[in-house]
C-alpha cells in the first residue's frame, strides 16, 4: 500500500473512531480542509499517524475536549452580522408576528447560545407583544450546556449594539448574562442536524447561519432539505451571508431578501 493510500485510510478510521467517542461525523464536513486542521493539531502534539492520536483521544476524555475546541465550529458572538439582524428586526419578525402573534424559532447549529439569545433580545425589541418561543440545537453537548448558562464573554459582545447590551444583559465579573425575560424564551437541547428527528412544519423561522459552509455539498443540500420540511407554509429560512441554497424553488422556497427564504404557502 503506498503512504498516500495509508494516510487517506487512517484518516478515515480516524473519523469513525471520532463519531463513536463523541457522535460527530467528521466525515460530513469538506475533508480537505478538515483533515488539514486535523494533522496540524495532532502534529503540534507530536502524533503524525492519526490511528496513534485515536488512541490518544480513546485514554484522555480531557484530549477529546481539547480536540473538539479545536475541530468543531462554535465560532460566534452576539448580533453577528449585524445587518441581518436589522432585517429580521424592522422586516421579518413584524412579518411573521402580525400573522399569527406568535414567532416559534430555532436555531438550528447554536453552538454555545449567542443566535439564540440575540434572537430573544431582538424580539423582545420589535415584536414585545408577540409570543416568541427560541429553540437552540448544536450537536456539541458542551456547547449546548454552556448554552444553558446564558453567559458570554467581552469578545462575545465585541460588536453588539451597546444599548441593546445594556438592556437584555446583566454584567457579571467574567462578562455577561442573559437578563430573565430572555432566558425564559429560550431552549436548548443536543442534537445532530441531519439524524435527529425533526417535526414537521413545526417552526415560524429557522436560523441556520454560517453552519453548512463547512459541510460538503451533499451534507449541505439534505440539511437544507429537512430545515424546510421543519418549517409551516410561509415560514422563513434564514442562512449566513457567505451561503447559499442550492435550487431553492425545488424546495419550496422563496428568496424574500438577501440570505432569507420564505416558504411556499
Amino acid at each position: 500500500m503506498s503512504a498516500v493510500a495509508a494516510r487517506t485510510d487512517d484518516y478515515t478510521t480516524f473519523c469513525h473512531g471520532v463519531q463513536k467517542l463523541t457522535g460527530i461525523d467528521l466525515l460530513q464536513y469538506k475533508r480537505g480542509q478538515m483533515e488539514r486542521r486535523i494533522r496540524t493539531f495532532a502534529a503540534k502534539q507530536g502524533i503524525d499517524d492519526l490511528v496513534a492520536y485515536l488512541r490518544v483521544l480513546q485514554g484522555d476524555r480531557a484530549k477529546v475536549d481539547e480536540f473538539l475546541d479545536r475541530v468543531t465550529i462554535n465560532v460566534s458572538q452576539l448580533w453577528r452580522n449585524p445587518e441581518q439582524w436589522d432585517l429580521l428586526g424592522r422586516t421579518v419578525l413584524p412579518e411573521l408576528a402580525a400573522e399569527t402573534g406568535r414567532i416559534r424559532a430555532w436555531s438550528a447549529g447554536c453552538s454555545y447560545g449567542a443566535e439564540a439569545y440575540t434572537l430573544a433580545a431582538v424580539a423582545l425589541s420589535s415584536v414585545p407583544t408577540a409570543r416568541v418561543t427560541i429553540k437552540g440545537t448544536d450537536i456539541d453537548a458542551r456547547m449546548v450546556e454552556r448554552a444553558r448558562r446564558g453567559e458570554f464573554s467581552d469578545d462575545d459582545a465585541r460588536t453588539a449594539p451597546k444599548a441593546e447590551m445594556a438592556r437584555w444583559f446583566e454584567r457579571t465579573e467574567d462578562g455577561w448574562r442573559g437578563k430573565p425575560e430572555l432566558r425564559r424564551l429560550v431552549s436548548f437541547e443536543t442534537g445532530d442536524l441531519l439524524l435527529s428527528r425533526i417535526p414537521r412544519e413545526a417552526y415560524d423561522l429557522v436560523l441556520c447561519r454560517n453552519t453548512v459552509i463547512y459541510f460538503n455539498e451533499d451534507v449541505r443540500d439534505a440539511l437544507h432539505e429537512r430545515l424546510v420540511q421543519s418549517l409551516r407554509p410561509g415560514g422563513v429560512l434564514m442562512i449566513g451571508s457567505t451561503e447559499r441554497v442550492s435550487r431553492p424553488r425545488e424546495l419550496g422556497l422563496d428568496p424574500a431578501h438577501p440570505f432569507v427564504y420564505r416558504k411556499v404557502a
